[in-house]
């Protein structure tokens, strides 16, 4: 929370404000539990940055005490329930995407929780504990569809251990069903909406996302997860798969091996592993702990300690908005465009910071630039004008801090904004953002250059950005055909 006011609105931050104005069973690109928080936040504390980033925050702590709490149930002692906390705490991505609001605040924290229920299980025998697994995972999977990934990894682990024993409990398969009454609402949402999501993600795969090979996929998680987390999680796998008390609990390295196989597959970001780590890392401070118990080791703790609070002090400077943002692409300016493409897995120009960070300047002011273009039209043509931009981030942008300057809502032919509908049908005249003055001829009878917009620390894409006014549709019923689900 420290660092909650730092920079300003991150882009998809302006676009849940706008999917809470519109609640759902489901969006294009999620599903609806992360937006009913925000809005049930929004009505307590109000838009500002501080209020947004509470309930990240709140997650992001329990994480930290889940994860040592599920350690403990493992069999760790004090110092391994502690590395846990600790582990955490210093994981990169995880500073990286729990300091600000989205579905990726809360997704290891559904993970953790799940894997946490199933070891109680193992431990007391209580099969009743599926319906409360069952009720997990549904919520999980009401906060992003990653929670199958989950799921398919038990699976697998299930099929190749002893687990395979509670195939036959009824609580299980009434676990199951509680989940799917969960997801139901999502599910019906989709089929209603001509299965966006699965739309929305064939898309990206083919068109916006970066696939790492085997090799940088491997490398990008040990950076992602952190360096002096790696030996930890690495420990972690041998006590599932290998270790005398471990193994009552090797469902969950195979599940690990099953998700990181699929993900290197499927050529996937690099973050969309890392809600599996803290079952990964619980198990490895009980390997550590054990190991330096059995030897009567003492060096190697204080020295993982130490090396995991220096990372969590460097990283943290790297990937959370304290530094001043030209000594942070000073310090960045050695790292390559493929390397920022291996590590946020989007294949988007880098010229400075990292896309968490970047995509937090420049929106107040690209808005003060669309109202300046706005208010200079004739009275007459504002009454019946409409502002159309080229992504979610720019229309929300312009939803959210336009409101107090004047501005008419905006439209996009972007994601849930496509859903939401078109400009008003009398609004001959349109400030388009964005775009490509060669695509807007197509389109519109006179196309009009107005304005540019210009930001030194935005996405190069948001920079030197267009801004056109258009008269005179050419292409009626332009609408229904141009969505963009990507």
């Amino acid at each position: 929370m420290a660092t909650a006011g730092g920079y300003g609105y991150f882009r998809d931050e302006l676009y849940y404000i706008a999917c809470s104005d519109h609640l759902a069973f489901g969006y294009v690109d999620h599903p609806p539990l992360s937006i009913l928080i925000l809005a049930v936040q929004r009505h307590l504390f109000g838009d500002s940055l501080f209020a947004l980033r509470l309930f990240p925050a709140l997650a992001s702590g329990a994480l930290v005490l889940l994860s040592a709490v599920l350690a403990a149930e493992l069999g760790a002692d004090s110092f391994g329930r502690a590395l846990t906390g600790l582990c955490i705490l210093a994981t990169p991505v995880f500073l990286a995407t729990q300091n600000f609001y989205s579905m990726n605040a809360f997704e290891p924290l559904f993970w953790t929780a799940a894997a946490y229920t199933i070891v109680r299980l193992v431990n007391t025998g209580n099969q009743r504990q599926w319906v409360v697994f069952g009720a997990i995972a549904g919520l999980g999977l009401e906060n992003k569809h990653s929670m199958l990934f989950l799921c398919f990894g038990l699976g697998v682990g299930f099929v190749l251990t002893d687990w395979r024993r509670f195939l036959k409990s009824k609580w299980l398969w009434i676990g199951a069903a509680v989940a799917f009454a969960l997801f139901t609402p999502n599910l019906i949402w989709e089929a209603n909406n001509h299965w966006a999501t699965l739309e929305f993600m064939r898309n990206a795969q083919r068109d916006k996302n970066y696939h790492s090979s085997v090799v940088e996929f491997v490398v990008s998680q040990i950076i992602v997860i952190g360096p002096f987390n790696f030996p930890v999680w690495l420990a972690g796998l041998y006590f599932y798969l290998f270790d005398a008390e471990g193994r009552r609990y090797r469902a969950f390295g195979f599940a690990f091996l099953a998700v990181a196989a699929l993900m290197t597959i499927q050529g996937a970001k690099a973050y969309y592993l890392s809600p599996i780590y803290p079952i990964m890392l619980a198990g490895g401070a009980v390997q550590i702990g054990e190991f330096c118990r059995e030897r009567d080791l003492r060096w190697p703790k204080p020295a993982l300690v130490g090396a995991l609070i220096a990372s969590l002090v460097v990283f943290a400077l790297f990937v959370m908005p304290i530094l001043p943002p030209a000594m942070l692409v000073k310090l960045q300016s050695g790292m390559t465009p493929k390397a920022h493409s291996v590590l946020e897995g989007e294949r988007n120009e880098y010229v400075g910071l990292p896309q968490t960070l970047a995509d937090r300047f420049g929106w107040p002011e690209m808005t003060q630039a669309v109202e300046q273009v706005y208010r200079s039209l004739p009275e007459s043509e504002r009454a019946r004008c409409a502002i159309v931009t080229s992504n979610y981030g720019e229309a929300g942008a312009i939803d959210f801090f336009g409101r107090k300057l004047g501005l008419p809502p905006a439209s996009s032919l972007h994601n849930n904004y496509w859903i939401w509908g078109e400009h008003p049908p009398d609004a001959d005249v349109v400030i388009v953002v964005g775009s490509s003055e060669e695509e807007l001829r197509r389109v519109f009878a006179q196309v009009d250059r107005a304005a540019v917009f210009r930001c030194e620390y935005c996405m190069p894409y948001e920079s030197n950005l267009p801004i056109f006014v258009c008269r005179g549709l050419k292409v009626p019923g332009l609408w229904s055909r141009a969505k963009r689900f990507i």
